[in-house]
């Protein structure tokens, strides 16, 4: 054990405070209750209740999107050193942004008939070696994720509204998996530096679009679905240009 040089006192880690611990557990609850969401919206596929699956996925992202905030708040690697909250949010999100919503393309129809187990598995082959990546989230200055970073709820959820020919959504799906595989480097929305203010306004607004286009489901008329997808090209563009200008 190390010795303080002045005091000759052993050195004894900083103890969390007794009522800090029950609240980082909880804030590690709340990544997990994006697991309940996961098992509801599966429940809801397997019904034909898309709405509902897609409200329960929108639910998981809000809980993504804020369980990092509450965690850091609360200093749960501090508090609960022996617990691994990154473990348990890629779990969660494997299940949330890749397994449901693949599972909602299948049985949705939005695939070729007989098409559907190998390119729902390709895309959940190549979604579980981007997760296990070590550096599919690299944290520099400006922080950014490596490979397309499997936001196939997003995907699931416009291919669901947009209802293209189911060879065109295969297509889409498998070019997709591939980006996985290729290093280019897309905006972390929440954290990449550059242009954040325009882009946490824009996924606001995109965010706030969205839920009144699941709202108004299943009516798909009129030009929200595409005026929500300003957000998706920006982001694609933006993410280019980034990649571009770091790597170039």
């Amino acid at each position: 054990m190390a010795q303080n040089p002045r005091t000759s006192e052993p050195q004894n880690p900083r103890t969390p405070e007794p009522q800090t611990v029950p609240l980082a557990w909880l804030a590690h609850l709340y990544t997990a209750l994006g697991a309940a969401l996961a098992l509801y919206a599966t429940l809801a596929v397997f019904d034909g209740a898309f709405k509902a699956a897609i409200v329960a996925l929108a639910a998981a992202v809000v809980v993504d999107g804020t369980d990092g905030w509450l965690a850091r708040a609360l200093r749960v690697k501090e508090v609960l050193p022996g617990f691994d909250g990154a473990r348990l949010d890629d779990i969660v999100d494997y299940l949330t942004y890749t397994f449901v919503p693949v599972l909602l393309i299948i049985e949705a129809g939005l695939l070729p008939a007989g098409w559907e187990l190998w390119v729902g598995g390709v895309v959940l082959v190549a979604s579980a070696y981007g997760f296990a990546q070590a550096e599919a989230k690299i944290r520099t200055t400006d922080h950014f994720f490596t490979g397309f970073p499997s936001y196939w709820n997003v995907v699931a959820m416009y291919l669901y509204l947009l209802r293209l020919p189911a060879v065109v959504n295969a297509v889409m799906l498998l070019v997709l998996a591939v980006l996985v595989f290729v290093p280019i480097r897309y905006v972390y929305p929440s954290r990449t530096v550059a242009l954040r203010v325009p882009t946490l306004i824009l996924v606001a607004a995109w965010s706030v679009l969205g839920a009144f286009i699941i709202w108004r489901l299943p009516a798909t008329d009129g030009p929200w679905i595409g005026l929500s997808l300003v957000f998706p090209v920006y982001y694609t563009g933006l993410s280019l240009w980034l990649h571009g200008r770091d790597t170039g």
